[in-house]
């Protein structure tokens, strides 16, 4: 935990909103697509709140949320319901919106070593956009499901936070409940922040709509300063809502906080009360079933296969490089081989898939393997296995008949690389007689004018060796 001058102490509750990946809306059968291109498309009259209309409830949505909760060992709901949150913007279209107040869809449960207080789920609003004398409103958005996670205040410092919404959006996307994509505003992070030299809480500031991992660290840092310097001055801290400044790196004031009496929360009458224990597939069991390996288990297997902790990092950002680590690894975990298999993959492959010459489903692990033996077996140079790569991505075809049609088998031809090695000795004098004095660095020399005149292709091990029999 980050140290506060003066005896400070921070104090922070995270609120997470994500946007779940659902073929509906959450109370319509509407198209979940909030990013179409054509403004008010996927919309109808119960998303949009025309009178007489009522909300049917998503139940892939509720499936979704409990098998967060699951993952994360929170307690999941037997009876639940959805209430009315009752406030006024242009972007809600009924004037309220369908959330969960009372009675959460989860209770409980940690994530990256930090509690959980509840998960619940509600509806997302329409997306305002102003301009200079008017402001439009796109109803798409209005209606997909929303899973909001509430953490309970017990974060101390802006990194804290960070890793556990990195490690939030690691688990969504691996459970396939969302994109969760912080710069379409798929998940959105609030940070409550409080200081204090006490045991009790400070006057907190929420601090809302923080759309990257590394804003969510600046605006906790800055917010965290910025109430110590007004306590140490005697100014009196409010309880509001507050904004992120990105030019100005600073946060500001947008309004004062509201409570829950504030919303008028009530049960919504169209919506019926829920037992879930009543509901076929809602179970703890029938959820446990549906889970993948969870991040943290991958994390510790793959450490425990030797796997560097970037690579491992990597793996289960990418599902694309994981999927394929996986495959060419599946029936060699020798360690050497699974070295060469990471390098290659997250290195090599990883750098190829940033540009759009090749097509990634030219690498499949059974080719990969394959490329990873040719090397062991002294088959191809480092150098070859770039080039070849390179081929693969953009050609595709067979690995073997890739290296012959590229000439990138590595020679062996003991007799050929000692003609080469002697026209390298007979140029470079000085080296020979460096060599012979004792100076072992100059072997590397003779290794890399044999590699280069070879165009690569020739085997190291060998070209060493000659080098010793000729010296």
């Amino acid at each position: 935990m980050k140290e506060l001058p003066h005896g400070y102490t921070a104090t922070i509750g995270l609120e997470i909103h994500a946007e779940l990946h659902t073929e509906t809306k959450m109370f319509c059968s509407c198209k979940n697509d909030p990013f179409v291109a054509t403004a008010n498309t996927h919309i109808c009259p119960v998303c949009t709140a025309q009178p007489g209309t009522l909300p049917a409830v998503n139940k892939q949505a509720i499936l979704h949320v409990l098998r967060v909760g699951t993952a994360i060992g929170g307690t999941l709901a037997d009876f639940t319901e959805f209430d009315r949150k009752n406030y006024f913007y242009p972007d809600i279209p009924k004037a309220y919106q369908i959330s969960q107040y009372e009675f959460p869809l989860i209770s409980g449960g940690v994530l990256s070593d930090v509690e959980i207080t509840r998960i619940h789920l509600e509806e997302d609003t329409a997306t305002s956009s102003h301009q200079s004398d008017h402001s439009l409103v796109d109803f798409n958005r209005a209606g997909v499901p929303l899973m909001e996670l509430v953490t309970e205040p017990v974060v101390h410092d802006a990194e804290t936070a960070m890793n556990f919404a990195k490690e939030l959006q690691l688990l969504l996307r691996t459970l396939g409940v969302s994109h969760a994509n912080l710069e379409k505003g798929e998940m959105r992070i609030e940070a409550n922040i409080s200081v204090s030299q006490t045991e009790t809480f400070g006057t907190k500031a929420e601090v809302k709509n923080l759309n990257s991992f590394k804003i969510v660290g600046a605006a906790i840092d800055y917010e965290i300063n910025r109430q110590i310097k007004a306590l140490e001055s005697g100014e009196k801290l409010v309880q509001e809502t507050r904004g992120w400044n990105e030019q100005k790196q600073s946060t500001f004031s947008q309004r004062t906080k509201e409570s829950a009496d504030d919303y008028r929360y009530f049960p919504d009458p169209d919506i019926p009360k829920f037992k879930l224990s009543e509901l076929k597939g809602f179970s703890k069991e029938d959820l446990e079933k549906t889970l993948p390996e969870l991040p943290w288990d991958k994390r510790e297997r793959y450490l425990n296969m030797n796997v560097p902790e970037e690579a491992v990092e990597t793996f289960l950002s990418d599902s694309f490089l994981d999927n394929l680590f996986v495959g060419v690894t599946r029936d060699n975990t020798d360690s050497v081989f699974v070295k060469l298999a990471v390098n290659y993959i997250t290195s090599d492959i990883a750098g190829l898939l940033k540009n759009e010459e090749g097509e990634m489903a030219h690498f499949t692990s059974e080719k990969i393997a394959a490329l990873i033996t040719m090397i062991q077996e002294n088959k191809l140079s480092s150098r070859g296995a770039k080039d070849l790569l390179f081929h693969l991505y953009t050609d595709g075809g067979g690995v073997e008949d890739l290296a012959q049609k590229h000439d990138l088998l590595q020679s062996s031809d003991t007799g050929e690389l000692e003609v080469v090695m002697k026209r390298i000795m007979a140029e470079n004098p000085d080296v020979v007689n460096k060599f012979k004095a004792g100076d072992e660095k100059m072997m590397q020399f003779f290794i890399g004018q044999g590699m280069k005149a070879t165009q690569g292709k020739a085997n190291p091990q060998l070209l060493s060796q000659i080098v010793k029999d000729l010296l």
